[in-house]
């Protein structure tokens, strides 16, 4: 008997049904990956936030973002509670966090500390990665308040958040409440160069000195992004032990995946950011995480940046 093969067009039209059943299940596949990733996400945050509940417990409040002398992060602190006592055991407190004493650590990138859907383009030499920030409130500072006339962010309010320099914040502190009070969020690493413009994840430098969250804002929305004189830093996200704004904490100042810049001396506007589609991951106070999206109204992601300001916070 004569056994008949597939003509050409017969060929060309199942090679056609394969393309188009690829181009149709591809995008599926894509996104029940990074649901994946985000669900990942979100279990490293509840860890987190576990971590820091059992240091709240053993200390009796939440660990300061970085100390007035010898600083090194709140994120190094939580380390017993991460399972990670053999790390935290081999950093020494009592140097900076570049001191060679601090290099295994320095360099290590703990993975509850990094986000799955995250992209890494650092040089190695940046040190360990992390994707989690805390929570320093709504303020522009990167530390405290001068206390004397003409010293930087003289007259300028305490920090609102629940971590920044020098804190001991207790639950009890916490007057808002825990369900109404971020405490960690994310944000994307860094390019790593300031010879390229990544309006995502670059920090900006205006140029000039904002004495409010709006003046913050309204600064950071005009500043030329193109222009490269403009940078400030593109390394963020390494190295976690070394807390700074672009490492280790962030602000309630501009709402998620909006720009971030800072205003030299000591006045800081970084913003939570992430690669996950419209929004970012939230802890709150209380252990849970909820998304909030890159539509929050500014209000509300205020209020949620503050742990004493008696602001009423609706749905986000």
């Amino acid at each position: 008997m004569k056994r008949r093969g597939f003509t050409l067009i017969e060929l060309l039209v199942v090679i056609a049904i394969i393309a188009v059943l690829v181009a149709i299940l591809l995008p599926a596949v894509q996104q029940a990956r990074e649901a994946a990733r985000a669900n990942q996400c979100r279990n490293n945050l509840k860890q987190l936030g576990i971590a820091l509940h059992n240091y709240h417990e053993t200390m009796g409040g939440f660990p300061m973002s970085k100390n007035s002398n010898v600083s090194l992060s709140g994120q190094a602190r939580i380390l017993p509670h991460m399972d990670q006592t053999a790390v935290y055991n081999r950093i020494d407190f009592n140097v900076v966090s570049t001191h060679a004493n601090n290099k295994f650590a320095y360099d290590l990138t703990i993975q509850m500390f990094r986000c799955p859907s995250d992209t890494d383009g650092l040089p190695a030499a940046a040190g360990g990665r992390n994707n989690y920030y805390t929570n320093t409130g709504t303020t522009v500072m990167n530390g405290l308040p001068g206390t004397t006339v003409g010293s930087t962010n003289y007259g300028l309010p305490m920090p609102d958040g629940v971590m920044y320099q020098d804190s001991f914040i207790r639950i009890a502190d916490i007057i808002d409440g825990t369900t109404n009070t971020a405490l960690m969020s994310e944000r994307m690493l860094g390019d790593g160069s300031n010879t390229v413009s990544t309006p995502e994840s670059d920090t900006f430098q205006p140029g000039t000195y904002p004495n409010t969250p709006d003046e913050a804002r309204d600064q950071c929305h005009a500043v030329n992004v193109a222009d490269m004189s403009k940078q400030g830093k593109s390394n963020g996200g390494a190295p976690w032990l070394s807390p700074d704004h672009t490492t280790t904490y962030y602000y309630h100042i501009l709402t998620p995946n909006d720009r971030s810049c800072m205003y030299p001396p000591s006045r800081i506007a970084t913003t939570a950011n992430s690669r996950h589609t419209g929004g970012v991951n939230l802890l709150l106070c209380d252990g849970s995480v909820r998304f909030a999206g890159n539509s929050v109204d500014l209000s509300i992601w205020r209020a949620l940046g503050t742990r004493n300001g008696k602001e009423r916070i609706g749905e986000f």
